[in-house]
């Protein structure tokens, strides 16, 4: 069923990369983009950037396609245009958990959908699938949350989410501060800190003890290989005793005993307000 949605932002990346996908899909997509870049780049594709006027007229859902920090003033400017059962998509938690959306307007649907990303593992065999990294060409599950609005709207926010991601393998249904501790707790404050160190250790590797750091790379990222399929079930676990023993001493070296803590709602939240208001 073809609906009418208004993308603003559609020009920018993930903006852009959602508008195409739900104007594939043959819903009725209104580009709303006011940068120069944007417009072209919407141009470039054929598709015509539309006022905020023009694309929320009559529009059954508003995606926000938008930087975390300017969600909240952009819904509160345009929640006045929007009929009541309007839904509003946004996609990521960051600015719904810090709460930036109008509370004025319980008529209003909020809904926040995230991709998973393509996997590591995978059964994709075409190349362009396999070097897909973000989603768009290579399978992947989403994540969703209905924040506010009837039951029945759920499933209109996973329709446009599917599109929007496609092609989708697994939705997942969360609550939004669910959502917020896998993004931005788990796969930013946790995995994204983790693989930054990682690359600091290659780096060091190369600087401080003269190995050539290509050498260092190829070795971390094949051990990674082995050692997530082991740790996520991929292959059996069979590290060696000795491999265990060196791990926790590592451990104990690099990591707070209290670590779990970044994950839990009053550290997400700090991390989310440092994401919309620049300071947790």
């Amino acid at each position: 069923m073809a609906r009418s949605v208004a993308v603003f932002g559609a020009g920018g990346k993930m903006g852009f990369r959602v508008a195409r996908k739900l104007a594939e899909a043959g819903h009725d997509m209104r580009a709303v983009e006011i940068g120069e870049t944007g417009r072209a780049r919407l141009a470039e594709a054929g598709i015509g950037a539309m006022t905020e006027i023009e694309g929320l007229a009559g529009a059954e859902v508003v995606v926000l396609a938008l930087p975390d920090n300017i969600i909240g003033k952009v819904a509160t400017a345009i929640a006045p245009q929007l009929a009541p059962g309007t839904m509003v998509l946004i996609l990521d938690a960051a600015a719904p958990y810090a709460d930036v959306l109008p509370r004025d307007r319980p008529d209003l649907t909020y809904f926040v959908g995230h991709p998973c990303h393509p996997p590591l593992y995978n059964d994709e065999t075409d190349w362009a699938a396999r070097r897909d990294y973000h989603g768009g060409v290579a399978k992947q599950a989403i994540v969703c949350a209905l924040m506010q609005g009837p039951e029945a709207h759920y499933a209109l926010g996973v329709e446009i989410c599917r599109a929007m991601w496609s092609p989708v393998t697994r939705v997942h249904r969360v609550t939004v501060e669910q959502l917020a501790i896998l993004e931005p707790g788990l796969s930013e404050m946790v995995a994204m800190a983790m693989v930054d160190v990682m690359s600091l250790a290659v780096d060091e590797c190369a600087t401080k003890y003269g190995i050539d750091r290509e050498a260092a790379q190829d070795f971390l990222i094949g051990h990674l290989n082995v050692e997530i399929a082991m740790w996520f079930g991929f292959s059996p676990k069979v590290p060696s005793d000795a491999a265990m023993l060196v791990q926790e001493f590592g451990k104990q070296l690099i990591m707070k005993d209290n670590w779990r803590e970044v994950l839990s709602p009053a550290m997400v939240r700090k991390g989310a307000d440092l994401i919309v208001h620049g300071k947790g």
